[in-house]
């Protein structure tokens, strides 16, 4: 079959967690209410940023990007599957799931990048804080901000285009609750060496070199957080850390154990489980981890809920 032909009337189904009717309004209830504490949770994370001028550094310059991309990663998929449990049907257009692909590919990868990002600014704001305000001027940040959006925009583009080469020869089963990348592409009837062979590729360029950055930056940290003479001056500077590298713990935790996962088990259905982690859960808990520890985040949601 060609692309361009039969395929693009394809139907695929998404089996999602359960299949048991009676759990799909349990199913719904929760998603729903883990899907809106996310977007109000990061929304207001963003406003309070943009409203207080305490918050205009880089710091939470690149918070208020990640949040926004937060809300942009879920919105990808949660939705459809509250549109499928609602309706009862598992169904997603072959252009819908192509989207699906590209947006997730995306919002993950600038997820990737961003926390990478923010491991850098603490790098500089504790190695060098005497110059700190003077590297991470206004420039550099938005830099920063547009290669991350640039070279995960491309990777998207190169993934969906990929899948789109490929030949469906009939309606397939999806055992995810979304278009996962490597789900569709091993239900293609066609050659799909050269799609794994990207993936892989990339995957490992895009996952090891920010995960290599990440932990180079923490080296630094800790070594320098050891100079330090006073025991109050290593807590002060260690606690400028802890949200971002629970984040971070939270982000590579969950998406590295769903891999190895996948790689040990043959069970989708507890792979599309564990996916919750990282596509769900991780999202859902940013804005928590960040405003908890955090008093400037606190102090800005509080001035800002007062003046609405």
């Amino acid at each position: 079959m060609e692309p361009g032909n039969g395929t693009q009337r394809l139907e695929f189904l998404l089996l999602g967690l359960s299949e048991n009717p009676e759990l799909q309004p349990l199913l719904f209830g929760i998603f729903l209410s883990m899907y809106l504490v996310t977007v109000l949770g990061n929304l207001l994370i963003i406003l309070a940023t943009i409203a207080d001028s305490h918050l205009h550094t880089p710091m939470y310059f690149f918070l208020s990007n990640l949040s926004f991309v937060d809300i942009c990663f879920t919105s990808t998929i949660i939705p459809k599957m509250l549109v499928n449990i609602q309706t009862q049907s598992k169904a997603i257009t072959y252009t819908s799931c192509i989207t699906q692909i590209h947006f997730f590919v995306l919002f993950g990868g600038l997820d990737d990048f961003l926390l990478t990002v923010m491991a850098y600014d603490r790098f500089v704001a504790i190695c060098y804080p005497l110059h700190y305000m003077v590297i991470m001027n206004c420039r550099l940040c938005g830099l920063l901000v547009l290669v991350s959006w640039v070279v995960s925009v491309s990777y998207a583009l190169l993934q969906s285009l990929m899948v789109l080469r490929l030949s469906f020869c009939t309606d397939l089963e999806i055992p995810h609750f979304f278009c996962e990348l490597n789900q569709v592409i091993q239900h293609a009837c066609s050659d799909t060496f050269l799609n794994e062979v990207v993936i892989y590729f990339a995957s490992f360029l895009l996952a090891v070199g920010p995960l290599t950055g990440i932990l180079y930056s923490y080296c630094k940290i800790v070594s320098s957080i050891r100079a330090i003479s006073s025991a109050q001056g290593k807590y002060k500077a260690f606690s400028t850390c802890v949200s971002h590298l629970s984040v971070v713990s939270l982000f590579y935790g969950t998406s590295l154990g769903v891999y190895f996962s996948s790689a040990v088990t043959q069970n989708s259905h507890s792979i599309a489980t564990a996916s919750v982690m990282y596509t769900v859960v991780t999202p859902m808990l940013n804005p928590f981890i960040y405003s908890l520890r955090n008093k400037d985040i606190k102090s800005a949601l509080r001035r800002f809920c007062e003046k609405v």
